[in-house]
Order: structure tokens, then sequence, then C-alpha cells
């Protein structure tokens, strides 16, 4: 007896009820908090307005075809990652779920944790509770770091109250559906972001000192384009900027109506993501001009990396503003939480889909238990040790875990599904047509490039640890972290189709 092949979801399927609503869906999952002190720290570190080149030569070459491509096969499939990847071959089902676990299970997990952070700034701007050392009171009374990863300590109590809020407000958005929860947020929190950002643009524009720091942050530097290392960056930040391998994009896709510009809308989500983190840049660097002006100091001296630029250098940066220091902490750290909690909640749509499509469960249970599992496995990031956690899994997920499935999920459409039929689907449901070239970058281009990013990152971690971290430390929060993702998502996949069973049942009674 032949398998029945995978039909749609068998509940009715939700759609987007505009075309707008999907578009500033697709943004708020692209849009996270690495736009706005991410993006700003390579610029700086990378030449200034000379990383553009790469930067966008990357979006050019992988960010926007890999971004069609997921597009893609979820609007032709109709389905969650694992439902789409099955659909062209059982046997690849696993990577859909390797997708969304890691970025269920891993990202989200430790993702919330820092919106919690965020979110207990906004509360801290009020009285500008970080006083006059903020690095301490990051480190030291916010965290109370311990001094290790396997060194536990306690739960931080602001922290899992601001943790739970963040999952509470996750949940009632995403149980309350797509066009009801997720599409009516994201038309508010879209908006509301970029005004935040504009008010901070022009804002940190008219401080003394800002040109200073614009110039560091847009001056190019075109002899660093010379540097491999520049490239890397490049491309690594448009990889993981667009939600790519996180299985959103080809669940949102799946939402969309049969007819349906594909590569205009990848066009306006990627360049939209692209011009959101530049702009973003401005606030940044203007402040920062401002903070090494009053302190008589070189912009570069002030520059610090990721979560040291936001938890540390802006709220000093606030704390010498002339007026209303305040109100430009609460308008900063809100707009920190409303481009995680956008993003959070795609990651957590992505995964809820997949269980539904696959398991044929109610909305409101699947995103019930999803949301309650994912509150508690996040407490253990709570901790004195969570901010070691943070690093390493978040390294492994997103430098490993992630390049890993966008190289599979090039071989499952490019190869096996064939590029040139998903081009026809895509020609046939829009007007603007995809370029054969499309195909090339898909099966060769996009793949090759993910591998040498794979292979440069094994190459340093080999050299010398991570972070300094001890092997054991490493392979057991991290390697094992990606393993243990991989091998539940082999035993969901290796379960059967809920429909599936209630076809075979039914030809058994014929």
């Amino acid at each position: 007896m032949s398998i029945p092949k995978l039909s749609e979801a068998h509940h009715p399927r939700p759609q987007w009820r505009s075309r707008m609503g999907f578009i500033l869906a697709a943004l708020g999952s692209a849009v996270g908090l690495g736009n706005i002190w991410r993006f700003s720290y390579l610029c700086h570190k990378n030449g200034g307005a000379a990383f553009l080149v790469p930067y966008f030569i990357a979006l050019l070459i992988v960010g926007i075809p890999l971004l069609i491509l997921e597009l893609g096969i979820g609007h032709k499939m109709r389905g969650s990652a694992p439902m789409s990847f099955a659909k062209v071959d059982r046997k690849w089902e696993w990577c859909g779920w390797w997708a969304v676990n890691s970025a269920m299970y891993g990202i989200m997990i430790y993702y919330s944790v820092i919106i919690a952070w965020c979110l207990c700034y906004v509360f801290y701007s009020f009285n500008l509770s970080w006083g006059d050392d903020p690095n301490h009171f990051f480190f030291n009374e916010f965290l109370n770091k311990s001094t290790g990863p396997f060194v536990f300590g306690d739960m931080r109590t602001p922290i899992v109250l601001s943790l739970f809020a963040v999952w509470f407000f996750t949940w009632f958005i995403v149980y309350s559906g797509v066009q009801k929860g997720v599409e009516r947020a994201n038309k508010v929190f879209m908006p509301m972001l970029l005004g935040l950002i504009t008010i901070l643009v022009f804002w940190s524009l008219t401080l003394e000192g800002a040109q200073k720091g614009l110039s560091v942050y847009l001056k190019p530097d075109f002899l660093k384009l010379m540097d491999y290392k520049i490239w890397i960056d490049a491309f690594s930040q448009i990889f993981f900027t667009l939600s790519l391998a996180f299985g959103i994009m080809i669940t949102y896709a799946s939402y969309l109506p049969r007819k349906v510009d594909i590569v205009k809308d990848a066009l306006i989500i990627g360049f939209g993501n692209c011009f959101f983190s530049l702009f973003a840049g401005l606030a940044v660097f203007g402040t920062l001009g401002y903070m090494a002006h009053t302190q008589g100091v070189a912009v570069s001296e002030v520059v610090e990396e990721s979560l040291g630029l936001a938890f540390v250098t802006y709220p000093k940066a606030i704390s010498l503003m002339p007026a209303f220091a305040k109100v430009f902490g609460v308008i900063f750290f809100s707009s920190l939480v409303i481009a995680g909690l956008s993003s959070a909640i795609s990651l957590v749509e992505a995964f809820s889909c997949a269980v539904i499509d696959k398991f044929h469960y109610g909305r409101g249970t699947v995103v019930t238990v999803v949301c309650s599992s994912g509150f508690i496995l996040s407490l253990f990031f709570t901790a004195r040790s969570g901010l070691f956690w943070v690093d390493i899994v978040d390294h492994f997920i997103t430098n490993y875990g992630l390049v890993i499935v966008g190289v599979l999920e090039c071989v499952i459409v490019g190869w096996i599904f064939k590029a040139s039929k998903m081009r026809d689907h895509i020609n046939h449901a829009g007007r603007l047509p995809l370029p054969k070239i499309w195909d090339i970058s898909v099966k060769f281009l996009v793949p090759l490039i993910l591998i040498f990013l794979l292979v440069a990152g094994l190459k340093v971690e080999f050299s010398e640890p991570y972070e300094g971290y001890r092997p054991i430390e490493l392979f057991t929060l991290g390697q094992n972290w990606l393993l243990l993702a991989l091998f539940v998502s082999i035993i969901v996949a290796f379960r059967p189709w809920k429909r599936e069973l209630e076809e075979k049942q039914d030809e058994s009674k014929n």
C-alpha cells in the first residue's frame, strides 16, 4: 500500500488579512535586538561606510536568494518548515524540525531573557538606577554574575518577573492567532518601533559631539575591504538578521494567498531590514559621539561590542545627557523591548505551527504548552551563571546550527525539489519575474558561501576555545544543545502524521 501524500494542514489554515500585515510581520521577525547594537558595532569595527559594500553584496548574493527560497517553499507547500520539507521528501522532514527546534528551544529560550533584561532597564531608566558605574551595576548588581557557567547561584528575581511578562505577552499574541494576534501586534509594533528610533535619531543628532560619532560610524576606510574578516562579518550578519533558517519565513509564507509577488516582497523585507539597521546606527553613534565629547576621549574608546554597548555604554551615555535623560533611557530600552518581542512572536509561531501541522492539536493548547515549557527552560538563564549560558548557546546555535540548516535548505529546494520548479512556481504566483541566475545562486553560490562560513568558524574554534571557555563548558552547553535539538528532531520526524493515520483508517474500512 502506497503512503498517502501529505495534504495541507487539516484545520482551516489561517491567512494574513493583508499583504502589508505579512510584510510587517516578516520585518518584525527580521528586525531584532541585533539590528540596533550588533550592526552598529560591526560598521565601526569594519571600516565604517566601507562595511556597507560587502554588506549589501551579501544581501544580494545570499540574503535575498535564500529569503526567496524560504518564502517560495512555504508558499508552494502551504505548511511549516517540517511539513514543507516532508512534502519534498519524507527523508528531510527532520531538517525542518531541527530549524524550528533550534529557534524555539534554543534561541527563544535565551532571547526572551535578554528581552527581560531590556524590560528591567526600562524601569531602571526612570531613576537612572545604574548610577555612575553602569558596568559594575550590570555585571555585579543586576546579573550578579558568577565565576563560571557551572557556578549557577540563585535566580535573579527582577529578571524572573520580567521574563514571565515577556512570555505571557508572547503567549497572548500567538494564542490569539495569525490575524488577531501576530498580524495585529506587528501592525502596532513596527510603526511604534520606527517612531521611537526616529525620535532617538533626531534627538541624538542635536547633542554636542554627535557629528564626531557619525563620522566614525560612516567614514569609509576602504582599505578594510582587503581583510577577508570583514566579508565574513558581512555575510554572517545578513544571514542572521533576516531570520533565515529559523523556519519562520517558511511558516509566514504558508499563510499567504495563492497569488502573491514573492520576489517583490522579499526585496522589501530584505532592504527594509537593512535600512532599519543603518538608520538605528545613527542614533547609537550620535549618542556615543556626545559621550566621547563629554569625556574628552576618542569615540573608539567608548564603543563596546554587543551587550556591553546596550547595557553598559549606552546607560552611561544616557546619564551624561544634558536634559531629559530619563525620557531618553525609557525610549531607548522600550525600543529594544519592542524589537525583541516582535522577533519572539515569530519564533514561537514557527514552532507552534509545525506542531499543529503534524499532530493537529488546537492552537490554544499548543501555544500554551510551548510557552509554559519555554518559560521554565528560560529560568536556567536567569541564574547568576546566565550570561555565560547565553553567550555559549547563542554562539553554537547561530554559528553552526543555523548555517547547517541553511545549507540543507539549498540542497532540499535547489537539488531535490529542483530550483527551476520553484522558480516556475514563484513566477506563476507573482508579477515580478525571478531570473534564472537564482537557480545557480541557491544550488551553488549560497551553499558554498555558508559552508565557507562554517569552516572558517570551526577553524577558529579548534585553534583556540571560544572566549577562553574550557572545552567541557563549550561541549556541555554548546555542542550538546545542538545535538539534543537534532536528536529530538529526528525522533519527532519519525512520528506519523495525524492526517495519514486518519487516511489509513479510512482505507481499511473500505
